[in-house]
């Protein structure tokens, strides 16, 4: 089956086909470094990972690019407001920089724990100054501009083509007035570059600003990624993606500023990700109801659970969070561990002879199905209750799966040997169980995490695994 990719251009699955045979330019909208990601983004991130790895397994050379951004991001929609890393440094007493730096790292770790490939190119937009600096030269010398009290903005009517993407309502956006006017000329306008603040004779009130030909100031969210974009990929590349949110405003921008400067497509193809909801309400650090990996790992659940859990959801459906539901995926990523566990192979040599194809076509049909995860997992468990398959070649076909799903199956056959000490405080743990004193089972279970394991009560006992 051909890859089909929902097209946001288009509002419906395309075939996809590359600009060049078979090599793929995808860029990815990264993280604003100036806060822990929540698992909201992670699930958006979780997506491009299946996207990227889907592409590769259809034996394509994919390069990606994610930006960084560390400048630029406000904390509205409506040009106002603080830069969020300005306003974070702020509020813990740190310079912008460092909060830029450190947020980057805790981000690699995140993805790092979800079994997420990096991309090959992770451009930060500060280190790409020039480049917007140069975007805007030419969007002004194109009459695309003009100046305001506070910056340089885009003047959308000059872009006749403003809302293509997702077929946006421009006129249902003005009257909802979701953008304050200010002495914008019109509602959907934004900004390329941003004065900085002055009190009385110029005096810096921002750690991240530079000089510019309209005067000392910073770019705005947008133009970095259309300026990072083009440098690496070129104009057009094939694949753009982000979060659902992107759609109206971010990805609606970069379009009119990348196709205004460059009179040609920005890209091919562009996917959005549906939001992860808690309440009703989308996950965001604006509604206080964010919930960090680092949380999901306190309350003892591995981040590959919460994968598990995503990939049992289509990206484009929302996904209501829960603990009951994250209980439930460890169930049942534990139960699919203990599946394949239960195999009867020994020193298996994976080549493509174990691989069963009928069920690899099947599993290929799902997920090049605009990436339907959830039909893929259920092919994987036909294949695992098929009694017409060797345990051998279920193994085999399994780990070619995880190739896409991303679920380090492979690592969850080796075992760890458990020490003697930990045996010992679990038997003592069993029996304070059996003699009802919970309190001590309580902190025995503790103690047992304390030295990097985890156990679980079963009907027989328990068992012991590796944090």
């Amino acid at each position: 089956m051909a890859l089909k990719l929902y097209n946001t251009l288009s509002l419906k699955k395309e075939e996809f086909k590359p600009l060049k045979n078979k090599k793929v330019g995808l860029y990815t909208c990264g993280p604003t470094v100036y806060n822990f990601v929540h698992i909201g983004n992670l699930r958006t991130f979780i997506f491009e990972d299946i996207l990227r790895r889907t592409l590769e397994h259809n034996n394509y050379q994919v390069k990606h690019v994610m930006n960084i951004t560390d400048v630029g991001h406000l904390v509205s929609d409506e040009n106002e407001g603080e830069d969020k890393i300005e306003k974070s440094a702020r509020e813990q007493k740190k310079t912008a920089w460092d909060i830029a730096k450190f947020y980057t790292q805790e981000f690699k770790k995140d993805i790092a724990d979800l079994n997420i490939e990096p991309a090959q190119i992770m451009p930060r937009a500060t280190d790409h100054i020039k480049e917007q600096m140069a975007l805007i030269k030419i969007l002004e010398k194109k009459g695309f501009t003009y100046k305001t009290s506070d910056g340089i903005y885009f003047d959308t009517s000059k872009f006749k083509k403003y809302g293509k993407l997702g077929k946006v309502n421009i006129k249902g956006l003005k009257a909802g007035a979701r953008i304050k006017k200010g002495d914008k000329k019109h509602h959907t306008d934004f900004a390329l570059w941003k004065f900085s603040p002055q009190l009385g004779s110029r005096q810096a009130h921002r750690q991240m600003e530079w000089s510019s030909p309209w005067g000392i100031g910073f770019p705005g969210w947008h133009i970095e990624c259309s300026a990072m974009a083009v440098k690496y990929l070129s104009q057009p590349f094939d694949i753009h993606t982000g979060g659902i949110d992107h759609i109206p405003i971010h990805h609606q921008n970069e379009i009119a500023q990348s196709e205004g400067a460059y009179d040609k497509p920005l890209a091919n193809y562009w996917m959005h990700g549906e939001f992860l909801v808690i309440d009703k309400k989308k996950m965001a650090k604006s509604e206080s109801n964010f919930i960090t990996l680092k949380i999901l790992k306190e309350q003892g659940y591995h981040p590959l659970v919460y994968r598990f859990f995503v990939l049992n959801a289509h990206y484009r459906t929302q996904l209501n969070f829960s603990w009951e539901a994250m209980e439930s995926a460890q169930a049942g990523l534990e139960h699919l561990y203990n599946q394949v566990s239960n195999l009867k192979s020994k020193n298996l040599k994976l080549t493509s002879k174990n691989i069963d194809k009928k069920f690899k076509q099947k599993f290929l049909n799902a997920i090049n199905d605009d990436l339907n995860t959830p039909k893929a997992l259920a092919v994987m468990q036909e294949l695992l209750k098929s009694r017409l398959v060797t345990d051998d070649c279920k193994l085999a076909t399994i780990l070619d799966f995880d190739k896409i799903l991303g679920l380090k199956i492979k690592e969850s056959l080796v075992s760890i040997k458990i020490p003697e000490k930990i045996k010992k405080i679990a038997e003592e743990r069993l029996e304070a169980r059996q003699n009802k004193d919970w309190n001590k089972s309580d902190i025995l279970r503790k103690k047992i995490n304390q030295l990097g394991f985890k156990i679980k009560d079963t009907k027989d006992g328990y068992t012991l695994k590796k944090s």
